[in-house]
């Protein structure tokens, strides 16, 4: 097909992720008229539409889900031909597309972003926070090159680097402190206050809390681990965090901090990548210096 060209399959894909001319053309840097331009050349060359054109957004035809896929293959083999070349020169520099976690990325990205700063000063890195299931996509989809969450999440198409292993807490109303810290057992029968749907962190909880299939009677649901601390604070049950966020998020609230008896419920916190990329010994890299750092930081708490 001559003519076809790797910046219309770059346009066309921000266009089938962003389901929307204009968001899509603010993502590719050009204006929305030139989008469309690029979109119905493609279509000419296809001699068919590629997209149903709605007052909102924008739903590829059968057509377009076909190229969509293919484009998908393309630009992330040629993403990975542009790694290879990066990896033949040494020290990893350059454009660095890292995803992280909720639960992690407030306490934790400072001080990822000044060991990488300071040991790989040619970095750029490009930073995006979602939950694991998006950043998982992300990484399979080849718009991401790396992401820390909490491991395992067992994808074959992926590698997992472990980091270091944190510990989970319980924040209790400052009126509970000194009371006995409940068992997994006895926080059943609690109101229990949880991040929604789609967090890893949650599903971690309520699998301490043994709850297995079922769902808590006396739940409820907060959109981040500040909101959660808040209501605790405002007397409305207890909620567990990761022990990174006690120092950030119990600062202004009157709550209770409690450690739980062993065995305690935790985490794993690591790297995960494409097995395919060609910087894998460069990520190794990275994430040694990462778990460096977080050791050093543990330590110290």
């Amino acid at each position: 097909m001559i003519g076809l060209t790797l910046k219309q399959l770059r346009y066309f894909e921000a266009l089938a992720r962003h389901q929307h001319f204009g968001r899509a053309a603010e993502a590719c840097a050009i204006s929305q008229p030139a989008l469309s331009l690029q979109i119905k050349e493609l279509e000419g060359m296809f001699h068919a539409p590629l997209v149903e054109r709605g007052a909102r957004q924008v739903r590829l035809t059968p057509i377009g889900e076909r190229l969509l896929e293919k484009s998908r293959q393309i630009l992330l083999a040629v993403e990975e031909l542009d790694d290879l070349v990066r990896a033949s020169q040494g020290p990893l520099a350059g454009r660095l597309r890292l995803g992280i976690i909720p639960t992690v990325a407030p306490y934790f990205l400072p001080t990822i972003i000044a060991a990488l700063s300071h040991r790989l000063p040619e970095l750029d890195l490009e930073l995006r926070e979602a939950v694991t299931r998006s950043l998982i996509s992300d990484l399979q989809e080849g718009n991401l090159d790396v992401a820390v969450v909490a491991l395992p999440v067992s994808e074959p198409s992926l590698t997992e680097f472990s980091l270091f292993e944190e510990d989970f807490v319980l924040v209790r109303p400052a009126a509970d402190t000194g009371k006995p810290v409940p068992n997994a057992t006895t926080l059943q029968a609690m109101r229990l206050l949880l991040l929604e749907e789609g967090h890893c962190f949650r599903d971690q909880a309520l699998s301490f809390c043994q709850f297995g299939e079922s769902q808590p009677r006396q739940l409820m649901e907060g959109s981040s681990l500040s909101t959660l601390v808040q209501m605790v604070g405002a007397g409305m049950g207890v909620t567990l965090i990761p022990e990174m966020a006690v120092g950030f998020e119990t600062r202004s609230a009157q709550v209770s901090v409690d450690r739980f008896p062993h065995p305690r419920p935790s985490r794993t916190i690591g790297m995960i990548w494409r097995r395919s990329n060609p910087l894998s010994d460069q990520l190794m890299q990275i994430g040694a210096i990462i778990r460096a750092v977080g050791q050093r930081s543990a330590e110290s708490d």
